[in-house]
């Protein structure tokens, strides 16, 4: 049996708060405890608040209010991620009629104690004018379900009695404080207030207080929506059956990159999925494809998910994959040009249109795909839905779930005030929104490529035998660039199987893959008449097969995606010059050569761009080089092996030693928009070998 909701827990720990110093730490904490369960607030979400006396700058006792700085998020803010305002120029707003939210902006602008202080929230005022030390305000499932069904008032009634204040819907500012500040003057007994169709407010005269007054009236609510939800028939009773776990991962990794290229327009997007318990309940209902298209449950949902998802109409029992690929295809180019219609019919002067594509696409049997231009920001759609399907079992248990009308959407999802957290955000960087592929992803270049990749933007994923070495490497670089940022799959490069499966999982981790680094590889050494058939083999099967087998299955990918791409094979000096005691390796570097250009002569009208780097001696971080390849090119030469570096170092032009870094740089570069109209060439990275010159 599904539950309502996850239980909220009131997680005040009082030996942690009391290492706390008063004041601002305390606010902090008690905005991470409330921000960390998204059943109490969504991301992004919410503001906290805290009235206190501090020292101007010229030593006098002033009251402040500190309240969440606009942009940042409860569960991670910081107390410098707060603004402090002088409530003495604060108090005589509550005098005013009227204002508006570009006037209320700039005048808060002054109060502020500090301006290097963020903006405040865009609900400061809210805070500012009810009389009580602490204020927090969030938006738990179960008040949103209350707030969003037809009979909220009646039944808030029912559980809460007269301790509560109702307001009915107006957009967050000037408008919306007075009304409750004046509600709780009419209303002095009251302990919450209750926001329709947007959420609660509570108080307390110690953070400790408000913060266990909110956990209490969200478990009231709890409770009573939990007794009115009878199972069978939550949206209607089912109406399909979820394919098994399995044959849902195989769909889902066939479909997700027809889907991405569908949603990607001028800017490409990640994607990521969800086929739980909770939303594998709401898609397979009857009346999830109604419910779906009312509305977003709550003003913050709709900035992250739009107003209304995409429901795809397939029969998980009787329609087939390919009828599947299909309906999202025109599903969305479906969404998109009513999306464009909703825009025109309600813009307003000098708005410019976001991507018209949806953030929520949910099929039946399957669960729910979410896009972002990041895979963070795809994740928030998604916890977002969970929330907004939580609501609608709520409501719709209740009475009728109702949302905000399509005008006020958008007004909320233009909205110049909410653009601007958005604006908070840095700049995207040259490779947002792309995934890299990178085969020897543990070793010395596939590493530095990854790096490389990552600080320009990308997501990577780190194929590789060593399947231990590539998780070391993505969780170095999850904790250094950020949670999901590089997503490890062990991969054999000659077996078909294994190259096809870690597309798939790339697939269903990221939604697709845009940039392919060939990199993958070994090296041998010996005469020609002391080259053995099993060598030969090798170096064919691994550098010759493998990456032929990378590259076709990334080629398919591509296709599906419908977006273009760039293959970056790593080749080596020896695919243009005939190494001493290698012909094993030269030769099979040539093949790899050759078949960039050939890749590249088929993928042009696909937009699919295929360059080689050709590097050479990379000693540091390489695997092949703590071979036998070491001894055996050092034997070729007639050196010491610790002379090599130095012998390498000497016959370049440059007089100069090549490192991962440097090749990754050139990776980096045929990834990127500056090489868009650069295929079929190849780049020497070798400190200037003039026998290996490019002819």
């Amino acid at each position: 049996m599904i539950q309502a909701y996850d239980t909220v827990k009131n997680k005040w720990n009082d030996k942690d708060a009391q290492q706390l110093q008063t004041g601002l730490d305390e606010l902090v904490y008690r905005s991470n405890l409330l921000g960390s369960d998204r059943s109490v607030c969504n991301f992004g979400g919410g503001n906290t608040s805290m009235k206190t006396t501090e020292k101007d700058f010229r030593g006098r006792d002033i009251e402040v209010m500190w309240v969440k700085g606009s942009g940042s998020d409860l569960a991670t803010m910081e107390a410098k991620h707060f603004t402090g305002l002088k409530m003495e120029d604060i108090r005589p707003l509550l005098e005013r009629e009227e204002m508006s939210d570009e006037e209320m902006v700039e005048y808060l602008s002054h109060c502020m104690i500090d301006s290097k202080h963020p903006r405040s929230s865009i609900e400061t005022l809210l805070h500012a004018f009810l009389p009580f030390k602490h204020v927090d305000h969030t938006h738990p499932d179960a008040i949103i379900s209350l707030c969003c069904a037809d009979n909220g008032y009646e039944t808030a009634k029912e559980i809460f009695g007269d301790r509560f204040v109702w307001v009915p819907y107006v957009r967050p500012g000037f408008s919306l404080s007075k009304m409750i500040a004046e509600g709780l003057q009419n209303n002095p007994q009251a302990e919450l207030v209750l926001m329709e169709k947007h959420g609660l407010v509570t108080w307390g005269e110690t953070s400790k207080e408000s913060y266990d007054r909110t956990i209490e009236v969200i478990q009231e609510a709890e409770n009573y929506v939990a007794q009115m939800i009878e199972n069978p028939s939550i949206f209607g009773g089912s109406k399909y059956e979820e394919l098994p776990a399995q044959k849902r991962k195989q769909t889902l990794a066939k479909v997700m990159p027809i889907l991405r290229g569908a949603v990607s327009d001028e800017k490409k997007m990640i994607l990521t999925y969800s086929d739980d318990e909770e939303v594998l309940e709401f898609v397979n209902s009857k009346n999830a494809e109604e419910l779906s298209q009312v509305g977003a449950a709550c003003p913050d949902h709709l900035v992250h998910t739009k107003r209304v998802p995409l429901y795809i109409d397939w029969d998980p029992q009787n329609d087939d994959t390919d009828q599947l690929a299909q309906k999202i295809r025109d599903g969305v180019s479906a969404f998109k040009e009513e999306y464009k219609q909703y825009f025109e019919r309600n813009k307003n002067e000098g708005d410019e249109m976001f991507e018209a594509a949806p953030r929520v696409i949910l099929i039946p049997g399957i669960g729910m795909i979410n896009s972002g231009k990041n895979l963070k920001m795809a994740n928030v759609s998604g916890d977002l839905y969970h929330r907004a399907i939580a609501v609608m079992k709520g409501s719709t248990a209740l009475g009728e779930f109702v949302s905000l009308n399509e005008n006020e959407s958008y007004n909320i999802e233009y909205w110049p005030l909410e653009l601007y957290k958005l604006s908070l955000a840095p700049a995207e960087a040259e490779l947002s929104r792309q995934v890299a592929f990178i085969t020897g992803g543990a070793g010395g270049i596939g590493n530095a490529a990854a790096e490389e990749l990552i600080a320009q933007g990308a997501h990577v994923v780190l194929a590789d035998l060593n399947e231990e070495g590539a998780q070391k490497t993505a969780e170095e670089l999850n904790n250094k660039h950020g949670t999901g940022r590089a997503f490890a799959v062990k991969m054999d490069v000659t077996a078909e199987e294994q190259v096809q499966s870690s597309y798939q999982q790339a697939a269903l981790q990221y939604g697709g893959v845009d940039i392919i680094v060939n990199n993958a590889g070994l090296a041998t050494s010996s005469p020609l008449e002391e080259t053995t058939l099993k060598e030969w083999n090798l170096n064919m099967n691994v550098l010759g097969t493998g990456y032929f087998l990378v590259a076709r299955e990334a080629f398919k990918q591509m296709k599906e995606q419908g977006t273009g791409g760039s293959m970056v094979f790593v080749g080596s000096k020896n695919s243009v010059y005939a190494g001493k005691n290698a012909s094993a390796y030269s030769s099979v570097k040539a093949l790899e050569a050759h078949l960039a250009r050939c890749i590249a002569a088929e993928g042009g009208e696909h937009g699919i761009r295929v360059n080689s780097v050709l590097p050479d001696a990379v000693l540091q971080g390489s695997k092949i080089w703590s071979s036998s390849w070491k001894e055996e090119r050092a034997a070729a030469y007639g050196i010491h092996p610790d002379e090599l570096d130095e012998h390498y170092r000497q016959r370049t032009t440059l007089k100069v030693n090549i490192y991962p870094k440097d090749i990754a740089e050139v990776i980096a570069f045929f990834a990127s928009s500056k090489s868009n109209k650069t295929t079929g060439s190849m780049v020497t990275v070798d400190g200037g070998v003039p026998a290996a010159f490019v002819r």
